[in-house]
Formats: structure tokens, sequence, C-alpha cells
């Protein structure tokens, strides 16, 4: 891939992205959670930031944006202006910008806020590409739909599923353990799924990151992203329900988990 990404751990389970193009060494931020680990993440690199690229208005994903932004452009939904820091550059759904010598492109994934962005990266080749889902698609779950609808969700979902199977997905939080009891409890013999709890569990253990996680891997475990799945919608006694149908219903339990 023609980018460097570094995994940044911030507040109690935020995860905020360096991301550094390696052609010319220009380097943007994903999202602004807390300062001091992005300033001493920066530091330990010798890495001046040149852009801030928000996906949401939330104070956890915008809070360190004024103590970071000298410097550097900030960069985010222009349907969503009145609620984010201010933008140097508003980008819409279907926009891209140039990020050294990448092209960066923009997907509206709406449902957990309205006006949520993703942040894409296409692969080079030789190495995948990168989605930056933050509380849209996560590491065994999504976001709880709290400004959109259920629909609206799925749909941003199903978008996300149809980028190619390699891309890696860097999601904004690790709720990774819980995520994964609650898929447990839809699909509690599924061995891919058994496999991938235990790896997030010793990640977690030996304090590392449990992003990125291939679309591939998501698909093949995260049930929010399953809804359409003959064995998901058997285990929600769905079988001839439409997937955005199951989807809703998996929502509603895991947000009474």
């Amino acid at each position: 891939m023609p980018v460097e990404i570094v995994t940044v751990p911030c507040r109690r389970d935020n995860y905020a992205y360096l991301v550094r193009d390696t052609a010319s060494g220009t380097v943007a931020l994903v999202d602004a959670p807390e300062a001091a680990p992005i300033e001493r993440a920066l530091s330990e690199r010798g890495w001046s930031l040149d852009q801030i690229w928000i996906t949401h208005h939330h104070d956890d994903h915008t809070a360190a944006v004024p103590a970071l932004r000298a410097g550097a452009r900030v960069i985010g939904n222009t349907e969503d202006r009145a609620r984010l820091p201010e933008l140097d550059t508003e980008l819409a759904e279907g926009d891209s910008f140039a990020f050294g010598g990448t092209t960066v492109g923009i997907a509206d994934v709406s449902g957990h806020t309205i006006g949520h962005i993703a942040f894409l990266i296409d692969g080079d080749g030789a190495e995948p590409g990168a989605a930056f889902t933050a509380d849209s698609l996560m590491a065994l779950g999504c976001g709880r739909v709290f400004e959109g609808t259920m629909p609206m969700m799925w749909a941003s979902l199903s978008k996300l599923a149809a980028l190619p199977d390699e891309t890696r997905i860097y999601s904004g939080h690790n709720y990774g353990a819980a995520n994964g009891r609650f898929a447990l409890s839809v699909e509690p013999e599924s061995a891919a799924l058994q496999a991938r709890v235990a790896a997030i569990a010793e990640a977690d253990k030996a304090g590392r990151p449990i992003v990125p996680a291939s679309l591939a891997e998501e698909k093949a475990t995260n049930p929010f992203l399953r809804a359409g799945d003959p064995a998901v919608k058997a285990a929600m006694g769905m079988t001839s329900a439409d997937p955005a149908e199951v989807f809703a219903e998996l929502r509603a339990r895991k947000d009474s988990f």
C-alpha cells in the first residue's frame, strides 16, 4: 500500500491513526480523540502533521483538533460542517482528494450519526487498500444507530461490504471483547468466530491494537455484515426476512445485550 499507518490508542478505548504517504512524506491524522498520545507518536517518528481527517462530529473523535491543527488542513464532510471543527477542506460522498501521491476517497456511511464519512485508500496491487470507518463498521460490530435509521445503517454497511475483500478496516474503538460476546450469542458454533474472539483476547492481554482486520475477516465473523447469511437468519428465527430487517433485529438485540 502506498501509505504507512500507525494505530494510536487514545482515551479508554478510542483508536486514532497516523497515515503517512510514503512517496511524499505527507502525514495525516484520522480523528483526534486526545492530543497527548498523538503528539507522542508524531514526535517518536519525527513526523509533522499536514492533514486531519474527521469522520464524524462526536467529541471523542474531534476534541483534540484545536490542539493539533496548527499547520494542518482539517478535512471533513461539508454536509455536517455546522457540528464539526472549522474545516479547511469540505468534501462529500463520492469526492476524493490528493494526499501526497495517494488519492483518498470519501464514502458517506451515515447511521451512527448523520454525515458520518469513511476515508478510503485503494490498494496498489501489491498491498491491500484501507478503509477508515470509525464508528460505522467496527471490529466484530458496528456503531450504535444514534441519529440515522436502521435501513440507513444497513445501507452504509452494505456499501463498505462491497469494497475488495482484502481491504483493511481501521475502526474507531476497541469494543472487540464485548462485540465478540454478542457475536458468539448469535453463532456460537462458528469456528472462525471463536478463533477471532480468542485472537482479540490475546491482543488485549498483550496490549496490542485489535485493528486492522481484513474486510473478508469481518464478513466471515461480524454478525452485522452477515444479516443476509442463511445461518444468521436461522439463528435469529428470521429465515424469510429481508437482510435489512435481520440487521435491525441484530442491532436492537446488541443494544440491550
